[in-house]
């Protein structure tokens, strides 16, 4: 599968860090944004096809577009054995059946922001990696490693045995998700729109842990949700190494 990327930003950041995947760009004849120029000249230097074409085409191709667009191969998914065997001090994301593209791209954004060091998605009843996830990740997804599994529930029993302590996060629980010690090597575990966390993975997870509301609203976005458990990993190991 291709991809598409038609936001100026992931797109410099893909010609900078994975100029391999691009298979030819595309550029509106007509004048555009400044960044334009750097598009250009980072496609010239790794010997990137790029061509010009009018705007309007470009609209047809592409709508939504900043002045250019990119078509990549794509990413490469990593292995969980991939993922681990670059941690020192494994942090891991986990989504159980994440379906809307914003929330996984806002959640691998914030997952490369905390510094975690690989993301976990199923194979089935999930969105992949979508052009609109790579737009929303702003980049980050060039960065993240991200692992498909075929089987989540399998894959937890498997890094619980390596020595990963995992925390899911569900609304109405008795304990509050900074009552953690997220220093040690931990699986962050975070489930889909509206169902949450599914019944066998909630009862895989060493902790099921809650963010306190006092809205009118019983729930948080998920990907809101997981900005919180991953910055709450921040803090404490930041904490230690103080």
């Amino acid at each position: 599968m291709k991809q598409t990327v038609i936001r100026l930003n992931p797109l410099l950041e893909a010609l900078r860090t994975s100029p391999g995947r691009i298979n030819k760009i595309l550029v509106q004849k007509e004048r555009g944004p400044h960044k334009i120029a750097e598009v250009i000249r980072l496609a010239r230097m790794n010997d990137i096809p790029f061509v010009s074409v009018p705007r309007h085409k470009l609209d047809e191709l592409a709508p939504g577009h900043q002045g250019a667009a990119a078509f990549l191969l794509a990413k490469e998914f990593s292995s969980v054995e991939n993922i681990l065997a670059g941690a020192q001090n494994p942090f891991l994301v986990l989504l159980d059946e994440v379906e809307d593209p914003q929330n996984l791209g806002a959640i691998i954004r914030s997952a490369e922001a905390a510094g975690a060091d690989g993301l976990i998605i199923p194979a089935r009843h999930a969105v992949s990696l979508t052009d609109t996830v790579l737009a929303v990740s702003a980049g980050a997804a060039e960065h993240l490693k991200i692992a498909r599994v075929t089987n989540l529930a399998q894959t937890m029993e498997e890094l619980k045995k390596r020595g990963l302590w995992l925390v899911g996060a569900e609304g109405g629980m008795s304990e509050f998700w900074y009552e953690f010690d997220y220093t040690i090597p931990i699986g962050i575990m975070l489930g889909s729109e509206g169902r949450g966390l599914r019944r066998l993975v909630k009862e895989k997870c060493d902790k099921v842990l809650s963010i306190p509301l006092f809205g009118r609203l019983n729930s948080l976005n998920v990907a809101a949700a997981a900005a919180v458990f991953l910055f709450e990993v921040v803090r404490q190991r930041s904490a230690r190494k103080a």
